[in-house]
């Protein structure tokens, strides 16, 4: 009884916020930092809309990763919600952990994201990605840049895509969370539902798939889960897009294009709920979905009611 009354007050828990410019590989490091696929990556910028929350643990410490929209200047409705999402994850956080690109540097995003931060007061650190693609002297003139334009606890150079420098993040992070009760159970990944994380791997799909606009235009949402008897699940989901000319890019000739879609998706759904599974595709045209603020609830973003 005493061990666990011990071990209980030796546990950390808080929320850090993963911000910074689109593509600058905020989703690839958070999958890093939990261990799991727990946001989706494309080489596309603003692929993530909503926050997404991954949970890593690091001995007594349970992080909580905020994987923001990447932060840019917003023109559309959707944009603008994303945007106005990443800066509320900001401002919730116990710490702010700011990604660059080493190979863009401090270009008008960051200047403008920068500008952001300097009125938060939360605890901020400094993640330097992609440092194996420029020379260690442009790296040490850009952390010296950065460095002397905010005060930063703490700054990691890291690959979130290889992993190296993750590992010793983790434990860094760790130990500047609050002493806290853990939030979520030990071995729970993201309080991201299924039926949420298997419409974004979907989406990541039409990503990989497509290119032009045709991604942006598009969102997907997971209609039906149903538990067979077997220990399988039959999911039906439906893409939605803005015209019609962009449902038969998606169906593609004699149904290949949704069909590989659906079977790569499938792939990945099946190993993020540990069982078979069933998908179903189906392709909607909905002209103002990027209006509609039912779409805007399913992506667990707030509705910008102003035009």
């Amino acid at each position: 009884m005493t061990n666990s009354i011990d071990l209980e007050s030796q546990r950390r828990c808080g929320f850090v916020a993963l911000v910074g410019a689109p593509n600058a590989g905020k989703s690839t490091l958070l999958n890093q930092l939990v261990g799991a696929k727990v946001s989706i990556v494309s080489r596309k910028s603003q692929t993530t809309r909503a926050l997404v929350r991954g949970i890593a643990i690091d001995g007594a410490s349970q992080i909580i990763l905020v994987d923001t929209p990447g932060i840019f200047q917003p023109k559309r409705r959707l944009e603008r919600a994303m945007v106005a999402s990443a800066f509320s994850g900001a401002a919730d956080a116990d710490v702010v952990s700011l990604l660059i690109d080493a190979r863009r540097g401090v270009d008008d995003e960051v200047e403008a994201i920068l500008s952001q931060l300097l009125q938060l007061k939360t605890k901020k650190i400094l993640v330097i990605n992609k440092i194996d693609l420029i020379a260690r002297a442009k790296l040490l003139a850009l952390v010296a840049d950065l460095t002397s334009r905010e005060k930063f606890l703490e700054v990691f150079m890291i690959s979130a895509l290889t992993g190296d420098g993750v590992d010793a993040m983790r434990k860094s992070i760790g130990k500047l969370m609050p002493v806290s009760p853990w939030l979520y159970p030990e071995d729970q990944l993201s309080d991201a539902p299924l039926r949420l994380l298997a419409a974004e791997i979907t989406r990541e799909k039409i990503y990989d798939r497509l290119h032009d606009e045709i991604p942006y235009q598009s969102t997907v949402e997971t209609d039906l889960w149903s538990q067979q008897k077997d220990g399988s699940a039959r999911i039906e989901q439906t893409i939605f897009v803005a015209r019609d000319g962009q449902k038969k890019i998606i169906i593609g000739e004699a149904g290949r294009t949704i069909k590989a879609i659906g079977q790569a998706a499938r792939l990945e759904i099946a190993e993020a709920a540990g069982h078979p599974v069933h998908l179903f595709l189906f392709v909607k045209v909905r002209e103002n979905w990027a209006d509609d603020p039912e779409r805007y609830r399913e992506m667990r973003l707030e509705f910008p009611k102003d035009p």
